[in-house]
């Protein structure tokens, strides 16, 4: 299961690995359209309205013998759950990507859809329905924010459980974090036909498609680099307690001769 766990772990490491510079480009080119235009911009996906009601997506896997992998995740959820019910906000709504979180969601008795095939096979279409689902929800006010709870894949060894704001977006702190900001030494300006209001329209959406896609293959990666540190653990204590065994085994023997020696001198003594 290690080797098995290894192998989807290389597949899945490359896979975010490949993803993480063009999401990146992609929100700074985003970003640098969003300080540059004169005006304000709008979004439907950035309207903050007073929370009353929110989704959640949590991040989950399809198997077990991950270690702590889902334990947390779903504890993290719980806990957001009981927070904002303490301060009168509804949770309308939670996404379990993986069948474990499923699992748990209807056992607190919450409806939910089922998404786990999402992870049999990842890919950006399926990833874009769901966001597309939750901003359509979220621009017609059934919604007022989505909230992300995954692990975050730093290496092999390290996975950061991460939550994170979905929507609504901040424009504002786009527009505050990009001021001012040059690359190579110049300021990033570019000439856009038709116009820098219209490409906005379509990068937005697909920026927060991308981002919910990036959450997941960081989820995936973090699911088997947890498997294998979990296989490896469990490995190194089935050797020790065969170890344990075979001493204790060696002992009940060495006992046994023995025994058996004293009772044959003892015998011939007689």
């Amino acid at each position: 299961m290690k080797m098995v766990a290894s192998a989807k772990l290389h597949s899945a490491q490359k896979s975010i690995e490949s993803m993480r510079p063009y999401e990146t480009r992609l929100n700074r080119i985003m970003n640098t359209f969003i300080s540059t235009i004169e005006g304000d911009v709008s979004s439907p996906y950035a309207v903050a309205r007073p929370v009353e009601r929110v989704a959640i997506v949590a991040f989950t896997s399809n198997s077990s013998l991950c270690g702590a992998f889902n334990s947390n995740v779903i504890k993290e959820l719980r806990n957001k759950i009981t927070q904002y019910q303490e301060r009168g906000i509804q949770v309308v709504a939670v996404y379990p990507l993986g069948k474990k979180g499923l699992e748990a969601v209807r056992k607190a008795g919450i409806e939910a859809d089922d998404y786990s095939a999402m992870l049999d096979h990842p890919a950006y279409a399926a990833a874009a329905d769901v966001a597309q689902e939750l901003m359509d929800k979220f621009a017609a006010g059934e919604i007022d924010q989505v909230d992300f709870i995954y692990h975050h894949f730093k290496s092999a060894g390290t996975q950061v459980l991460t939550q994170e704001q979905f929507l609504p977006i901040d424009l504002k702190g786009i527009e505050a974090g990009v001021a001012g900001e040059t690359e190579g030494g110049w300021l990033n300006d570019y000439i856009v036909e038709p116009s820098k209001e219209e490409l906005i329209v379509k990068l937005i959406p697909k920026a927060l498609h991308l981002k919910l896609f990036t959450a997941l293959l960081d989820s995936l990666a973090s699911e088997h680099a947890a498997r294998v540190i979990a296989m490896q653990v469990a490995t190194d204590n089935a050797d020790e307690l065969l170890h344990d065994l075979t001493l204790q085994y060696n002992k009940t023997r060495q006992q046994a001769i023995t025994a058996e020696l004293l009772d044959i001198v003892g015998g011939s003594m007689q």
